[in-house]
């Protein structure tokens, strides 16, 4: 299949300026051969998050889809998977929301590269899920911040009031941070994130990041808020509303999501399969480091390569 074929059968077409594409010309199986494999990375390295509409998977076509870009994951480094399924999250609104901007599992050396997320139930209103670009994010920054953000780095943990505050928790929601905490983990990144493949900078923190290394909590927070504040402008988010056959992919190199709680207790649900990643490098070609607990278990170093 020639490249003009490929192009002539995949329409990406942009949802926002700076983030999000719809992805249409592709069977609902989304069976992909190499060539077309290529195109969507490339769409996903410009566009950052992919709507793929009308599709037909389960969760071995989901895992089989996110495996183009990489070997999966495991489910979560403590959470647990879907029954039967080892590599698929399930994302309940029985579990709580997770209204919190965030990386996918940045508190592990390499967290993953890329995540998919499937519609299973979606409710009548609401539940839309937010995904920015931390690559604009960075480009909005003055050049003092620019700068000053080029120097530090900052200790990622799941150790910390990750939904809610733990005297409002729910029993259930105990039980849930009690598993999500049975491991600890810190690991140590740059907050400027070098991408691997397209060389952008952007703001590598989100929710997971709680302190910047060399400083106390207090001026670590202050810190950490300003730059954050940069990431969620509007003008760099994508507002994905969800809808029955729906999956999306966006880059968890250069993106922060958040999952929006407007569904009162109507039941949600998506399942998650996340690629494995790098580790990631600074602008100084540094890498992360693990300060406590080993996820070599939960997902393999994803070698980056020229072509993927």
């Amino acid at each position: 299949m020639t490249t003009a074929s490929v192009s002539t059968r995949l329409t990406v077409r942009k949802i926002t300026a700076r983030i999000g594409a719809v992805v249409s010309g592709l069977g609902p199986d989304l069976v992909l051969d190499p060539q077309t494999v290529a195109a969507v990375r490339e769409a996903l390295n410009e566009h950052k998050a992919l709507v793929f509409r009308g599709v037909d998977l389960d969760d071995e076509g989901q895992q089989r889809f996110a495996s183009y870009f990489g070997p999966v994951t495991a489910a979560h480094p403590t959470v647990p998977a879907v029954d039967g399924e080892p590599n698929v999250l399930p994302v309940d609104s029985y579990d709580g929301p997770v209204n919190y901007w965030h990386t996918d599992v940045t508190f592990v050396l390499n967290p993953p590269q890329a995540s998919t997320l499937r519609s299973i139930i979606v409710p009548p209103y609401g539940g839309e899920t937010l995904i920015a670009n931390t690559g604009a994010a960075y480009r909005d920054l003055p050049e003092p911040l620019r700068a000053f953000a080029d120097t530090l780095w900052a200790i990622h943990t799941n150790d910390y009031d990750y939904v809610k505050p733990p005297e409002t928790l729910s029993q259930n929601e105990k039980d849930r941070r009690e598993l999500f905490l049975a491991t600890k983990y810190e690991t140590a990144h740059p907050v400027v994130r070098v991408h691997p493949l397209t060389g952008e900078r952007n703001l590598f923190i989100g929710g997971f990041a709680q302190r910047v290394v060399g400083l106390p909590k207090g001026e670590s927070r202050d810190i950490l808020r300003l730059f954050q504040s940069y990431v969620t402008r509007p003008e760099n988010i994508l507002r994905v509303v969800w809808e029955p056959n729906q999956l999306v992919l966006f880059d968890n190199r250069i993106t922060q999501h958040y999952a929006v709680g407007n569904y009162d207790d109507e039941p949600r649900r998506l399942n998650r399969v996340t690629v494995a990643g790098d580790i990631p490098v600074g602008i100084d070609g540094s890498q992360s480091y693990s300060v406590k607990g080993d996820a070599s278990s939960y997902s393999p170093v994803f070698a980056t390569t020229a072509a993927g």
